[in-house]
Protein backbone atom coordinates (compact mmCIF):
# COMPACT_ATOMS: atom_id res chain seq x y z
CA UNK A 1 0.00 0.00 0.00
CA UNK A 2 2.57 2.60 1.22
CA UNK A 3 5.99 1.35 -0.29
CA UNK A 4 7.92 4.42 1.17
CA UNK A 5 7.21 3.07 4.57
CA UNK A 6 10.27 1.50 5.98
CA UNK A 7 8.24 -0.69 8.19
CA UNK A 8 6.08 -2.04 5.54
CA UNK A 9 9.72 -4.30 4.81
CA UNK A 10 9.75 -5.46 8.26
CA UNK A 11 9.73 -9.44 8.28
CA UNK A 12 6.03 -10.50 9.54
CA UNK A 13 7.45 -11.83 12.92
CA UNK A 14 8.35 -8.53 14.08
CA UNK A 15 6.35 -7.74 17.63
CA UNK A 16 4.64 -10.62 17.19
CA UNK A 17 2.85 -10.75 20.27
CA UNK A 18 1.73 -7.16 19.96
CA UNK A 19 0.24 -7.92 16.52
CA UNK A 20 -1.40 -10.88 17.26
CA UNK A 21 -3.24 -9.69 20.20
CA UNK A 22 -4.15 -6.37 18.43
CA UNK A 23 -5.44 -8.25 15.30
CA UNK A 24 -7.62 -10.66 17.34
CA UNK A 25 -9.58 -7.64 19.18
CA UNK A 26 -9.39 -6.13 15.58
CA UNK A 27 -10.84 -9.58 14.35
CA UNK A 28 -14.12 -9.18 16.82
CA UNK A 29 -13.90 -5.63 16.30
CA UNK A 30 -13.11 -4.38 19.91
CA UNK A 31 -11.81 -1.13 20.35
CA UNK A 32 -8.24 -0.70 21.84
CA UNK A 33 -5.65 1.60 23.49
CA UNK A 34 -2.11 0.90 22.86
CA UNK A 35 -0.43 2.41 26.23
CA UNK A 36 3.36 3.05 26.08
CA UNK A 37 6.20 5.39 27.28
CA UNK A 38 6.45 8.29 25.41
CA UNK A 39 8.45 7.35 22.16
CA UNK A 40 8.95 3.86 22.52
CA UNK A 41 7.72 2.58 19.75
CA UNK A 42 4.49 2.65 19.31
CA UNK A 43 4.04 4.54 16.10
CA UNK A 44 7.02 2.31 14.75
CA UNK A 45 4.88 -0.55 15.51
CA UNK A 46 1.77 0.76 14.10
CA UNK A 47 3.36 1.88 10.89
CA UNK A 48 4.42 -2.16 10.67
CA UNK A 49 1.21 -3.77 11.19
CA UNK A 50 -0.69 -0.93 9.24
CA UNK A 51 0.95 -0.93 5.95
CA UNK A 52 2.65 -4.59 5.84
CA UNK A 53 0.85 -6.45 3.16
CA UNK A 54 0.37 -9.83 4.80
CA UNK A 55 -1.08 -8.18 8.62
CA UNK A 56 -4.55 -8.44 7.73
CA UNK A 57 -4.14 -12.78 6.67
CA UNK A 58 -1.62 -13.60 9.36
CA UNK A 59 -3.01 -11.99 12.39
CA UNK A 60 -6.53 -11.17 11.92
CA UNK A 61 -7.01 -13.83 9.81
CA UNK A 62 -10.88 -13.86 8.21
CA UNK A 63 -11.95 -13.54 5.10
CA UNK A 64 -13.77 -9.78 5.06
CA UNK A 65 -11.88 -6.90 4.15
CA UNK A 66 -10.09 -4.50 6.49
CA UNK A 67 -9.81 -0.90 5.52
CA UNK A 68 -6.92 1.16 7.61
CA UNK A 69 -7.36 4.72 8.47
CA UNK A 70 -4.18 6.20 10.45
CA UNK A 71 -5.00 9.59 12.15
CA UNK A 72 -1.32 11.17 13.33
CA UNK A 73 -2.43 13.66 15.52
CA UNK A 74 0.99 15.38 15.52
CA UNK A 75 -0.31 16.68 12.22
CA UNK A 76 -2.69 18.97 14.79
CA UNK A 77 -1.82 22.38 15.16
CA UNK A 78 -4.86 23.53 16.90
CA UNK A 79 -5.83 20.64 19.69
CA UNK A 80 -9.51 21.04 19.38
CA UNK A 81 -12.29 19.21 18.08
CA UNK A 82 -13.37 20.67 15.01
CA UNK A 83 -9.91 20.53 13.61
CA UNK A 84 -9.68 16.73 14.77
CA UNK A 85 -12.85 15.83 13.02
CA UNK A 86 -11.51 17.53 10.17
CA UNK A 87 -8.50 15.73 10.19
CA UNK A 88 -10.21 12.72 10.45
CA UNK A 89 -12.45 12.88 7.29
CA UNK A 90 -9.34 13.86 4.96
CA UNK A 91 -7.71 10.97 6.22
CA UNK A 92 -10.75 8.82 5.59
CA UNK A 93 -10.58 10.40 1.98
CA UNK A 94 -6.93 10.05 1.45
CA UNK A 95 -7.26 6.07 2.87
CA UNK A 96 -10.31 5.51 0.35
CA UNK A 97 -8.68 6.86 -2.43
CA UNK A 98 -5.37 4.76 -2.40
CA UNK A 99 -7.54 1.60 -1.90
CA UNK A 100 -9.25 -0.50 -4.63
CA UNK A 101 -12.60 0.74 -4.08
CA UNK A 102 -14.63 1.94 -6.55
CA UNK A 103 -14.80 5.09 -8.70
CA UNK A 104 -18.35 6.21 -6.84
CA UNK A 105 -17.88 5.09 -3.76
CA UNK A 106 -14.65 7.54 -3.70
CA UNK A 107 -16.37 10.59 -5.06
CA UNK A 108 -19.20 9.87 -3.07
CA UNK A 109 -16.65 10.07 0.24
CA UNK A 110 -14.73 12.86 -1.73
CA UNK A 111 -17.78 15.34 -2.02
CA UNK A 112 -18.93 15.05 2.02
CA UNK A 113 -15.58 16.14 2.94
CA UNK A 114 -15.59 18.89 0.01
CA UNK A 115 -19.28 20.29 1.37
CA UNK A 116 -18.35 20.25 4.88
CA UNK A 117 -15.00 21.76 4.12
CA UNK A 118 -16.90 24.14 2.33
CA UNK A 119 -19.70 24.77 5.72
CA UNK A 120 -17.11 25.18 8.11
CA UNK A 121 -19.94 22.81 10.80
CA UNK A 122 -18.83 20.55 13.52
CA UNK A 123 -22.25 19.36 13.02
CA UNK A 124 -21.89 18.66 9.55
CA UNK A 125 -18.17 17.29 9.65
CA UNK A 126 -19.00 14.75 12.07
CA UNK A 127 -22.06 13.68 10.21
CA UNK A 128 -19.66 13.30 6.69
CA UNK A 129 -17.30 11.14 9.39
CA UNK A 130 -20.11 9.21 10.13
CA UNK A 131 -21.91 8.87 6.46
CA UNK A 132 -18.15 7.98 5.39
CA UNK A 133 -17.95 5.08 7.38
CA UNK A 134 -21.47 3.73 6.92
CA UNK A 135 -20.43 3.79 3.39
CA UNK A 136 -17.80 1.69 3.79
CA UNK A 137 -19.73 -0.83 5.38
CA UNK A 138 -22.60 -0.61 3.27
CA UNK A 139 -19.77 -1.75 0.81
CA UNK A 140 -18.54 -4.56 2.51
CA UNK A 141 -15.59 -3.10 4.24
CA UNK A 142 -14.48 -3.04 8.29
CA UNK A 143 -13.12 0.13 8.63
CA UNK A 144 -10.66 0.98 11.73
CA UNK A 145 -9.76 4.96 13.27
CA UNK A 146 -5.91 4.68 14.38
CA UNK A 147 -5.92 7.68 16.34
CA UNK A 148 -1.80 8.34 16.80
CA UNK A 149 -1.00 10.18 19.79
CA UNK A 150 -4.67 10.45 21.26
CA UNK A 151 -3.19 11.77 24.13
CA UNK A 152 -3.02 15.40 22.64
CA UNK A 153 -6.46 15.71 22.93
CA UNK A 154 -6.31 15.56 26.73
CA UNK A 155 -7.28 19.31 26.85
CA UNK A 156 -10.39 18.91 24.36
CA UNK A 157 -12.45 15.80 25.40
CA UNK A 158 -15.55 16.23 26.93
CA UNK A 159 -18.31 13.94 27.37
CA UNK A 160 -19.95 15.10 23.93
CA UNK A 161 -16.85 14.08 22.06
CA UNK A 162 -16.79 10.97 24.03
CA UNK A 163 -20.24 10.61 22.90
CA UNK A 164 -19.74 11.04 19.02
CA UNK A 165 -17.02 8.28 19.06
CA UNK A 166 -19.16 6.04 20.50
CA UNK A 167 -21.67 7.05 18.03
CA UNK A 168 -19.68 6.50 15.20
CA UNK A 169 -19.64 2.65 16.46
CA UNK A 170 -23.51 2.28 16.80
CA UNK A 171 -23.87 3.63 13.45
CA UNK A 172 -21.66 1.40 11.48
CA UNK A 173 -23.54 -1.65 13.57
CA UNK A 174 -20.16 -2.05 15.34
CA UNK A 175 -18.66 -2.94 12.74
CA UNK A 176 -15.70 0.25 13.17
CA UNK A 177 -13.25 -0.24 15.59
CA UNK A 178 -10.53 2.27 17.05
CA UNK A 179 -7.15 1.96 18.05
CA UNK A 180 -5.65 4.54 20.22
CA UNK A 181 -2.41 5.27 21.49
CA UNK A 182 -1.43 6.98 24.71
CA UNK A 183 0.88 7.07 26.94
CA UNK A 184 -1.39 6.67 30.03
CA UNK A 185 -4.96 4.96 29.56
CA UNK A 186 -8.09 7.45 28.66
CA UNK A 187 -9.70 7.63 32.45
CA UNK A 188 -6.43 8.92 33.23
CA UNK A 189 -6.25 11.91 30.20
CA UNK A 190 -9.98 12.67 32.30
CA UNK A 191 -11.53 10.38 34.57
CA UNK A 192 -15.08 12.62 34.32
CA UNK A 193 -15.28 11.82 30.33
CA UNK A 194 -13.74 8.26 30.27
CA UNK A 195 -15.22 6.68 33.15
CA UNK A 196 -13.80 3.07 34.38
CA UNK A 197 -17.31 2.03 33.47
CA UNK A 198 -17.77 3.41 29.86
CA UNK A 199 -14.22 2.14 29.07
CA UNK A 200 -15.03 -1.22 30.37
CA UNK A 201 -17.19 -2.25 27.03
CA UNK A 202 -15.58 0.72 24.87
CA UNK A 203 -11.72 -0.74 24.91
CA UNK A 204 -9.25 -2.64 25.59
CA UNK A 205 -5.67 -1.62 27.19
CA UNK A 206 -2.57 -3.26 25.49
CA UNK A 207 0.80 -2.21 26.78
CA UNK A 208 3.58 -1.58 24.77
CA UNK A 209 7.06 -2.48 26.67
CA UNK A 210 10.26 -1.92 24.84
CA UNK A 211 11.04 -4.00 22.41
CA UNK A 212 12.77 -7.27 22.94
CA UNK A 213 16.54 -8.02 21.60
CA UNK A 214 15.05 -9.84 18.25
CA UNK A 215 12.64 -6.94 17.18
CA UNK A 216 14.87 -3.91 18.19
CA UNK A 217 17.75 -6.21 16.25
CA UNK A 218 15.03 -5.85 13.38
CA UNK A 219 14.74 -2.25 13.86
CA UNK A 220 18.61 -1.58 14.06
CA UNK A 221 19.11 -3.55 10.61
CA UNK A 222 17.13 -0.69 8.43
CA UNK A 223 19.10 2.10 10.30
CA UNK A 224 22.30 0.66 9.93
CA UNK A 225 21.65 0.24 6.08
CA UNK A 226 20.85 3.84 5.88
CA UNK A 227 23.55 5.19 7.91
CA UNK A 228 26.10 2.62 6.35
CA UNK A 229 27.72 1.26 9.82
CA UNK A 230 30.15 -0.80 10.51
CA UNK A 231 30.10 -2.07 14.43
CA UNK A 232 32.77 -4.13 15.78
CA UNK A 233 30.94 -7.06 17.93
CA UNK A 234 31.26 -5.38 21.59
CA UNK A 235 30.15 -2.06 20.16
CA UNK A 236 26.96 -3.66 18.70
CA UNK A 237 26.50 -5.57 21.97
CA UNK A 238 27.03 -2.39 24.10
CA UNK A 239 24.72 -0.83 21.77
CA UNK A 240 21.87 -3.04 22.31
CA UNK A 241 22.38 -3.26 25.77
CA UNK A 242 21.87 0.67 26.25
CA UNK A 243 18.82 0.61 23.93
CA UNK A 244 17.55 -1.95 25.61
CA UNK A 245 14.32 -1.83 22.92
CA UNK A 246 13.68 1.42 23.30
CA UNK A 247 13.16 3.28 19.98
CA UNK A 248 14.35 6.78 20.38
CA UNK A 249 16.98 5.86 22.43
CA UNK A 250 18.39 4.00 19.26
CA UNK A 251 17.57 6.37 16.15
CA UNK A 252 19.47 9.05 18.30
CA UNK A 253 22.41 6.54 19.21
CA UNK A 254 22.71 5.40 15.83
CA UNK A 255 22.74 9.13 14.67
CA UNK A 256 25.17 9.91 17.10
CA UNK A 257 27.45 7.21 15.84
CA UNK A 258 27.13 8.63 12.60
CA UNK A 259 28.36 11.98 13.53
CA UNK A 260 30.90 10.74 14.85
CA UNK A 261 34.12 11.82 13.46
CA UNK A 262 36.39 8.76 15.06
CA UNK A 263 35.47 5.13 15.33
CA UNK A 264 34.08 3.98 18.92
CA UNK A 265 35.84 0.94 20.04
CA UNK A 266 35.46 0.69 23.61
CA UNK A 267 31.99 -0.08 25.44
CA UNK A 268 32.59 2.62 28.46
CA UNK A 269 33.76 5.29 25.66
CA UNK A 270 30.35 4.72 23.81
CA UNK A 271 28.06 4.87 26.74
CA UNK A 272 29.69 7.95 28.33
CA UNK A 273 29.26 9.44 25.38
CA UNK A 274 25.86 8.86 25.06
CA UNK A 275 24.71 9.91 28.04
CA UNK A 276 26.42 13.22 27.75
CA UNK A 277 25.21 13.54 24.18
CA UNK A 278 22.38 16.58 24.68
CA UNK A 279 19.34 14.91 22.73
CA UNK A 280 19.76 11.74 24.97
CA UNK A 281 19.68 14.00 27.87
CA UNK A 282 16.79 15.40 26.67
CA UNK A 283 14.56 12.15 25.80
CA UNK A 284 15.59 11.29 29.22
CA UNK A 285 14.43 14.50 30.71
CA UNK A 286 10.96 14.00 28.71
CA UNK A 287 10.29 10.61 30.01
CA UNK A 288 11.07 11.35 33.98
CA UNK A 289 8.97 14.78 33.33
CA UNK A 290 6.32 12.21 31.76
CA UNK A 291 6.39 10.44 35.20
CA UNK A 292 4.06 11.26 38.39
CA UNK A 293 5.76 11.88 41.80
CA UNK A 294 5.13 8.30 43.12
CA UNK A 295 6.49 6.93 40.33
CA UNK A 296 9.74 8.84 40.14
CA UNK A 297 10.28 7.81 43.74
CA UNK A 298 10.03 4.55 42.91
CA UNK A 299 12.75 4.67 40.16
CA UNK A 300 15.10 6.80 42.36
CA UNK A 301 14.61 4.02 45.06
CA UNK A 302 15.52 1.31 42.40
CA UNK A 303 18.11 3.79 41.61
CA UNK A 304 19.74 3.59 44.90
CA UNK A 305 19.24 0.08 45.52
CA UNK A 306 16.73 0.88 48.02
CA UNK A 307 13.93 -1.51 49.02
CA UNK A 308 10.70 -1.17 47.22
CA UNK A 309 7.80 -1.85 49.21
CA UNK A 310 4.53 -3.62 47.80
CA UNK A 311 2.74 -0.45 48.72
CA UNK A 312 5.30 1.05 46.34
CA UNK A 313 4.33 -1.08 43.61
CA UNK A 314 1.06 -0.64 43.66
CA UNK A 315 1.03 2.97 43.52
CA UNK A 316 3.59 3.21 40.79
CA UNK A 317 1.90 0.14 38.95
CA UNK A 318 2.79 1.93 35.36
CA UNK A 319 6.28 1.50 35.61
CA UNK A 320 5.41 -2.32 35.21
CA UNK A 321 3.13 -2.42 33.01
CA UNK A 322 4.82 0.36 30.62
CA UNK A 323 8.34 -1.63 30.98
CA UNK A 324 9.83 1.33 32.58
CA UNK A 325 11.15 -1.68 35.28
CA UNK A 326 11.73 -5.19 35.35
CA UNK A 327 12.65 -7.98 37.35
CA UNK A 328 16.20 -9.46 36.88
CA UNK A 329 17.73 -12.14 39.33
CA UNK A 330 15.60 -10.92 41.84
CA UNK A 331 16.18 -7.52 41.22
CA UNK A 332 14.81 -5.03 40.05
CA UNK A 333 15.61 -2.97 36.76
CA UNK A 334 15.29 0.46 34.65
CA UNK A 335 14.66 -0.44 30.83
CA UNK A 336 17.71 1.46 30.01
CA UNK A 337 21.17 1.70 31.54
CA UNK A 338 20.77 5.84 29.83
CA UNK A 339 17.66 6.30 31.74
CA UNK A 340 19.18 4.92 35.20
CA UNK A 341 22.35 7.49 34.60
CA UNK A 342 20.17 10.46 33.92
CA UNK A 343 17.69 9.65 37.27
CA UNK A 344 21.27 9.14 39.04
CA UNK A 345 22.46 12.53 37.59
CA UNK A 346 19.78 14.48 38.67
CA UNK A 347 20.39 14.04 42.80
CA UNK A 348 24.57 14.85 41.85
CA UNK A 349 23.02 18.07 39.88
CA UNK A 350 25.06 21.11 41.37
CA UNK A 351 22.34 23.56 42.48
CA UNK A 352 24.50 26.76 40.79
CA UNK A 353 23.35 25.98 36.89
CA UNK A 354 25.72 27.46 34.22
CA UNK A 355 24.02 29.97 32.22
CA UNK A 356 26.19 29.22 29.36
CA UNK A 357 23.69 27.97 26.50
CA UNK A 358 24.57 24.48 25.30
CA UNK A 359 24.94 23.36 21.90
CA UNK A 360 21.29 23.04 21.07
CA UNK A 361 20.39 26.12 23.06
CA UNK A 362 23.02 28.20 21.20
CA UNK A 363 21.37 26.95 17.50
CA UNK A 364 17.88 27.70 18.34
CA UNK A 365 19.15 31.47 19.95
CA UNK A 366 20.94 32.05 17.18
CA UNK A 367 17.97 30.83 14.89
CA UNK A 368 15.57 33.43 16.63
CA UNK A 369 17.65 36.18 16.41
CA UNK A 370 18.32 35.46 12.57
CA UNK A 371 14.89 36.12 12.54
CA UNK A 372 14.19 38.92 15.27
CA UNK A 373 10.67 40.23 15.56
CA UNK A 374 9.45 37.41 13.12
CA UNK A 375 7.13 34.03 13.89
CA UNK A 376 9.21 31.23 13.86
CA UNK A 377 7.18 27.85 13.10
CA UNK A 378 7.69 24.84 15.32
CA UNK A 379 8.33 23.05 11.97
CA UNK A 380 10.94 25.85 10.76
CA UNK A 381 12.48 25.23 14.26
CA UNK A 382 12.66 21.61 13.89
CA UNK A 383 14.29 22.09 10.92
CA UNK A 384 17.36 24.26 12.28
CA UNK A 385 18.06 23.02 15.44
CA UNK A 386 17.46 19.32 14.35
CA UNK A 387 17.83 18.74 10.89
CA UNK A 388 19.54 15.19 11.99
CA UNK A 389 16.42 14.03 13.65
CA UNK A 390 13.84 16.17 11.39
CA UNK A 391 12.51 12.49 10.08
CA UNK A 392 11.70 10.94 13.09
CA UNK A 393 9.64 13.76 14.52
CA UNK A 394 10.67 15.92 17.76
CA UNK A 395 7.63 15.99 20.01
CA UNK A 396 6.23 19.31 21.38
CA UNK A 397 7.82 18.91 24.54
CA UNK A 398 11.24 19.18 23.49
CA UNK A 399 10.98 21.83 21.53
CA UNK A 400 9.06 23.92 24.68
CA UNK A 401 11.84 22.49 27.33
CA UNK A 402 13.94 23.63 24.72
CA UNK A 403 12.69 27.08 24.24
CA UNK A 404 12.30 27.06 28.36
CA UNK A 405 15.43 26.86 29.06
CA UNK A 406 16.77 29.57 26.48
CA UNK A 407 14.26 31.41 28.17
CA UNK A 408 15.55 31.15 31.40
CA UNK A 409 18.90 31.36 30.69
CA UNK A 410 18.55 34.80 28.84
CA UNK A 411 16.62 36.21 32.04
CA UNK A 412 19.92 34.96 33.95
CA UNK A 413 22.07 36.23 31.67
CA UNK A 414 19.90 39.94 31.79
CA UNK A 415 19.51 39.75 28.42
CA UNK A 416 17.89 42.45 26.23
CA UNK A 417 15.96 40.20 24.55
CA UNK A 418 12.82 38.00 25.39
CA UNK A 419 11.09 34.98 23.23
CA UNK A 420 7.56 35.13 23.13
CA UNK A 421 4.87 32.50 22.59
CA UNK A 422 2.45 32.44 19.54
CA UNK A 423 -0.17 30.26 20.30
CA UNK A 424 -0.65 27.12 18.37
CA UNK A 425 2.64 28.13 15.89
CA UNK A 426 5.64 28.83 17.46
CA UNK A 427 7.75 31.65 19.49
CA UNK A 428 9.03 34.77 18.40
CA UNK A 429 12.76 37.02 19.22
CA UNK A 430 11.87 40.29 20.63
CA UNK A 431 14.77 42.82 21.99
CA UNK A 432 13.50 44.50 25.13
CA UNK A 433 13.26 47.92 23.62
CA UNK A 434 10.20 46.29 21.27
CA UNK A 435 8.85 44.52 24.05
CA UNK A 436 8.37 47.48 26.49
CA UNK A 437 6.05 49.57 23.73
Amino acid sequence: MENGVIEAKYPIIFRQAEARELGQHLKTRQSVVLIGMKRVGISNFLRFFIYHKDIAKTYIADSKKHLFIPVDLNDLVELEVFPFWTLTLKRVVDTVEKSDLGKEVKKKIETLFLDSIQSQDLFLTIDSVRKSLVELVDNGILPTLFFIRFDRMKSATTPEFFANLQGLKDATSQKLSYVFTSSRSLDALDKDVFTKASLSVFSKDIYIKPAKREDTKIVFKTYEDRYKLKLSPEIERAFFDVVDGYVQYLQLALIYLHESRTPVNKKEVFFDSLAKDERIGLQSEELWDSLGEQEKTVLTKVVRKETVSSEDREKAKYLWDTGFLSEENGSLKIFSPLLDSYIGGQENKPSNHTIELTKKENILFNFLKENSNEICEREQIVGAVWPEVESLGVSDWAIDRLVARVRSKLKLQDSMYEIQTIKTRGYKLLSSERSAK
